[in-house]
């Protein structure tokens, strides 16, 4: 039976431990909220030690298990079931799951009016936003550089790409919708803000928050490319009880174990598929394809089709080279363990002699 959030938290504060929440990470180090006061933590050998992977480490979001120290520094024991997680993979050749955040309910992902708004790559978050189990809202920033007109076609636009998502078009010069936003960030609700670099996160925490906390920099006027103001991730406690978590601009979001995402952003695509003659069939070029038929009738939009395949062509790419670098770890584990006993055994054998 799997333990739950709340007998996690209970058995642990029986133990003796407090309950706190990473707030930043810092490579070894960590920034801890218990108690309503912030504090350095490190990780204990055992959890360090015992880690597999880097998504069996703490990240920002994550409720942690601390035994405090003088009130001013902590050494974490556990982390606490996690209620949602947005991930992706990790930059680079390496194939590893890189948390951007932990225990978030809703995700903003932010794209900005103007060079920025590009619909293949608000697909993408939308994927990695709804395989995290969070709840994903679209926010279409910078609502002032475009008329009316434009404005409208854009929001409508991108609902047709986002079905069922909620989306919101808003302005930090004016204040437009800023309020719309606020609204959705209750008292225990903890949201996060992804996007590229430029589209103005940092600006809109700003403004929810009442006051300029974190940097901002102007960006490009001719690519509307800005630099990261943002370099680390961050948790940050709201006055009526919320947490918003402010993250670098993404560059690279490489996708991670997102089948269920895709499936949930692309669901004229999935309805479809539930016709095909055959129940593996990869709309590519199987004959009784419901989906290519729509794409020939023009009754599914070509380029939906395309991003589709894309991405899942991606993750079933990046599933396949985890398989392997998994069994291939593995079995140089074995290999280390052997070695390791048949030292062991050596040296008795030489012992006796």
């Amino acid at each position: 039976m799997e333990t739950t959030f709340e007998q996690e938290q209970q058995r642990l504060l029986n133990e003796g431990f407090s309950i706190a929440r990473v707030v930043a990470e810092h490579r070894e180090m960590y920034t801890i909220l218990v108690n309503g006061k912030t504090m350095p933590a490190e990780v204990t050998g055992r959890l360090m030690y015992s880690a597999s992977s880097r998504k069996d480490f703490p990240a920002v979001g994550d409720w942690v298990a601390v035994q405090l120290y003088e009130n001013s520094h902590a050494i974490i024991h556990h982390i606490l079931p996690r209620r949602t997680c947005i991930s992706r993979k990790t930059s680079g050749r390496e194939f590893d799951e890189q948390i951007i955040a932990a225990n978030v309910d809703i995700v903003f992902i932010i794209q900005s009016l103007d060079h920025n708004y590009n619909l293949r790559r608000l697909e993408r978050f939308l994927v990695v936003a709804a395989e995290s189990g969070a709840t994903p809202v679209v926010l279409l920033s910078k609502a002032d550089l475009v008329n009316e007109s434009e404005l409208n076609e854009k929001v409508e636009e991108v609902r047709r790409h986002s079905p069922g998502i909620h989306v919101i078009a808003y302005s930090a010069t004016t204040l437009s919708h800023i309020d719309e936003i606020k609204r959705l960030i209750g008292k225990e609700t903890t949201v996060c803000f992804i996007g590229s670099s430029g589209v103005g996160k940092s600006t809109l925490i700003n403004k929810l928050i009442g006051k300029d906390i974190l940097k901002t920099q102007e960006v490009r006027d001719e690519d509307s490319k800005g630099r990261h103001t943002t370099t680390t991730r961050q948790l940050i406690p709201l006055e009526n009880g919320g947490y918003v978590i402010d993250t670098p601009g993404i560059r690279e979001l490489g996708l991670w174990n997102v089948s269920t995402g895709i499936e949930e952003i692309f669901p004229e695509i999935s309805e479809l598929s539930r016709e095909c003659k055959f129940s593996d069939c990869t709309h590519t070029h199987e004959p009784n394809c419901a989906v290519l038929d729509a794409v020939a009738q023009g009754t599914l939009d070509k380029t939906r089709y395309a991003s589709y395949i894309k991405l899942k062509k991606e993750s079933e790419y990046i599933a396949a080279k985890t398989n392997i670098t998994k069994a291939q770890e593995r079995k140089a584990k074995e290999k280390q363990l052997n070695k390791q006993i048949n030292q062991f055994v050596k040296s008795k054998f030489n012992k006796r002699k």
